[in-house]
């Protein structure tokens, strides 16, 4: 709130996954909202699911306020809107719905992972945000992105606030976590059925050579599922 005060204009929030960023967006949009500071907000994902989430969860104080834009269909008599960035943009001119609202429509803008599209300035997120540069943009992530193609702190500058993984832990907000290996032969050396092996339907598994990227994905093998369990179970 003070660095939009102060007239800064791109907002870097990092903070751990579970520690309220969701939460902590809605506070910042409805507060600006409520003040007419700012008047029409644009919460930008890249999930449906993320937006569906948000719609019922912490944004629903906006209720009939609101609206999800779906469908490419734009109705400018809304104060907040949720999108996810595919349903605004696309390779045909005319799938670029966003064009639709006029480049100062938008006040703020809030974008949900920010390290997944808008960190590479070739993405069709970034056309998005560059589009409606007048606005004043706020990133949210627990991971930020930095690499030679893509940049959050390029384009946002450094987080203004950080809200870290141990940070949540120490003040009770998140459990702790043991990171455990497990180590059998059929990963480190793979797995071959048997000929005329079948599946619990009785269709012929594929002869080849499976390895860890194929377990639990193309082929579930129970003897080893079970082993993985036990020892894990061990340890909790």
């Amino acid at each position: 709130m003070e660095a939009i005060a102060k007239g800064q204009d791109r907002i870097l929030l990092v903070m751990a996954t579970g520690t309220g960023k969701t939460y902590t967006a809605f506070q910042i949009a409805y507060r600006l909202w409520k003040s007419k500071t700012k008047k029409r907000i644009l919460f930008l994902a890249d999930r449906n699911s993320l937006v569906d989430q948000t719609r019922r969860g912490d944004f629903k104080h906006f209720k009939d306020k609101m609206t999800v834009i779906k469908n490419r269909q734009v109705d400018k008599s809304y104060e907040i809107y949720l999108a996810i960035y595919q349903g605004l943009t696309g390779s045909e001119d005319e799938k670029n719905i966003f064009k639709q609202f006029s480049q100062d429509f938008f006040d703020l803008i809030i974008i949900d992972e920010c390290h997944r599209g808008s960190a590479r300035e070739d993405s069709s997120w970034r056309d998005v945000l560059s589009y409606f540069s007048k606005a004043t943009q706020i990133g949210l992530t627990a991971t930020p992105k930095e690499s030679e193609t893509a940049s959050n702190s390029e384009y946002f500058g450094g987080p203004i606030y950080t809200y870290s993984l141990k940070q949540g832990i120490d003040d009770g907000f998140l459990a702790p976590y043991r990171v455990i290996r497990v180590g059998l032969n059929i990963d480190l050396e793979g797995y071959r059925p048997e000929k005329g092996k079948t599946d619990i339907d009785g269709n012929e598994i594929e002869d080849r050579i499976y390895t860890r990227k194929d377990f639990d994905r193309n082929i579930i093998i129970i003897e080893r599922t079970d082993i993985v369990a036990y020892k894990v179970s061990e340890f909790q």
